[in-house]
């Protein structure tokens, strides 16, 4: 897999000049071009990378899914993950790209805390989606980052990160806000969510244990985008559904078959039933058969 190491890499790449720091960079999209390379058929990247962007157009591919990049205006990815570009499809548009080495945050509590803004984890299809108001607020603090990269000094990276934690803090507000006006859809998946569940108990089919990953990628959503979705309407991210989910269906079958506590285990997807009545005791602060005995 091919990677692009550093921010001059990824200048090069875009027929930019120089970046005026080695760690950070804003870009400005209007002034891009992607110059034809093998390395766009598979990479990953060592730097952090928020785009604001419009009118922008293409093909980023995502593991094995494609999202079109022009859906949303602000969209977020971390290090090391894996991307397809779909040149031939690529049309920059406008807007700016602010990109940062995980390095330039050592010695800062951002190194610590940026793991917490789930968005860097969504995927090119759940962009937020911006005012032109909260366009022109984030544009200001891309301006600021980008005329401090032009004198370094010793106040440089507290500035610059102090102007990235403003940045993360109003995207999760836009986020949150994002979230709230989409009010009907949802409500749509939460049920969807639920019905999904259901489903996958119901049929049986002994296929494993129900993960994050499985439910997400039948709803077409990331991992962290699901689990902030559900955290915001239920308190309870995916995880926790599902094992309130687990221990329901545990609670059934206890309580109206006569299948061995194993059995239970097997048929909820559990390798080993020790699994499962760890699990549940934790959950229930009872044993799987003293649960049964008890209910009996």
């Amino acid at each position: 897999m091919n990677a692009i190491n550093s921010i001059s890499q990824f200048h090069k790449l875009l027929s930019l000049p120089a970046p005026l720091h080695p760690l950070v960079s804003v870009i400005n999209l209007a002034q891009a071009v992607f110059l034809e390379d093998e390395i766009w058929k598979g990479f990953i990247n060592r730097f952090y990378c928020v785009a604001l962007k419009r009118e922008a157009k293409g093909k980023i591919k995502y593991g094995q899914q494609h999202y079109d990049y022009d859906k949303g205006v602000l969209s977020f990815t971390a290090p090391n993950q894996v991307q397809y570009l779909d040149l031939h499809s690529m049309e920059c548009g406008s807007g700016y790209l602010l990109i940062f080495h995980p390095d330039f945050l050592l010695r800062n509590s951002l190194a610590n805390t940026i793991h917490q803004y789930g968005f860097f984890s969504y995927a090119v299809n759940e962009a937020l989606h911006l005012s032109a108001e909260e366009e022109e607020n984030l544009i200001a603090i891309l301006d600021k980052i980008n005329k401090e990269c032009a004198h370094i000094d010793k106040h440089t990276q507290e500035i610059i990160l102090s102007q990235m934690e403003l940045l993360l803090s109003y995207s999760n507000r836009f986020y949150e806000r994002q979230f709230i006006t989409r009010k009907n859809n949802s409500h749509q998946l939460l049920a969807k969510f639920e019905q999904l569940l259901e489903d996958y108990f119901h049929q049986n089919q002994n296929n494993g244990l129900l993960t994050v990953q499985y439910v997400a990628g039948q709803m077409n959503l990331s991992p962290n985008y699901l689990s902030d979705l559900l955290r915001l309407h239920t308190g309870q991210n995916t995880q926790q559904h599902i094992h309130e989910k687990l221990i329901e269906k545990a609670k059934e079958k206890l309580s109206t078959t006569n299948l061995s506590v194993s059995e239970i285990a097997y048929a909820l997807g559990f390798e080993h039933a020790q699994s499962f009545s760890t699990l549940f005791k934790k959950k229930t602060n009872i044993s799987p058969l003293a649960f049964r005995q008890e209910f009996n």
